[in-house]
């Protein structure tokens, strides 16, 4: 079941970024043209078995936003996101080169979301049920994701990703990956104050 799941991650991922390599210029354009500094925004996560890699994400802040105002939190007025980035966000498209993640092998298209390792816990303080969100592959969208999003509370997340590994299929990756689709364009729960 992993290795099919692999296979789907890596044929969907690679037809993905070629189809979208167009809107990837574009969005690169977008950017440069809205602010100084990087296309892509990379940032340290834990992943499977608590490994840390870098993930990818189109830059929709200002350069060095962890280190100014409320840091990791943001809300919808945060001074900090261009204007590129509040459509980028609204969208979820800056979380297209994540794609890049999943053709690497870093993260799969449906996973648990890869929390910063400092936050909400570092990796050796999650409980021993909490560790089996780390037992597969992160993903670019997943179970809480289509169950609250950035409303939940992280224990809550950490719940509904518990759930996820533990009735695993290739039919509820489906399901979510539909149900995103739907997210995407859906302006609530993008915000959290938690």
């Amino acid at each position: 079941m992993i290795l099919i799941k692999r296979i789907f991650d890596f044929l969907l991922s690679l037809i993905a970024l070629i189809i979208l390599s167009p809107l990837f210029l574009i969005i690169a354009i977008c950017i440069k043209i809205d602010s100084k500094g990087a296309v892509f925004f990379k940032q340290e996560r834990l992943g499977k078995d608590g490994e840390v890699f870098l993930i990818y994400k189109f830059r929709t802040m200002v350069p060095n936003a962890e280190k100014i105002g409320s840091g990791i939190y943001t809300s919808k007025s945060d001074p900090r996101i261009t204007k590129v980035g509040g459509f980028l966000r609204k969208t979820s498209l800056d979380e297209l080169p994540q794609l890049i993640n999943v053709l690497k092998g870093e993260m799969s298209i449906v996973g648990p979301r890869p929390p910063v390792p400092y936050h909400p816990h570092k990796y050796e303080d999650y409980s021993e049920k909490q560790k089996m969100r780390f037992t597969v592959l992160p993903g670019i969208t997943g179970y809480a994701q289509v169950n609250g999003r950035n409303t939940l509370t992280w224990d809550e997340r950490i719940e509904y990703d518990i759930k996820y590994v533990e009735n695993f299929s290739l039919l509820l990756d489906i399901k979510i990956i539909f149900k995103t689709i739907g997210y995407a364009f859906n302006k609530k729960a993008i915000y959290s104050n938690k």
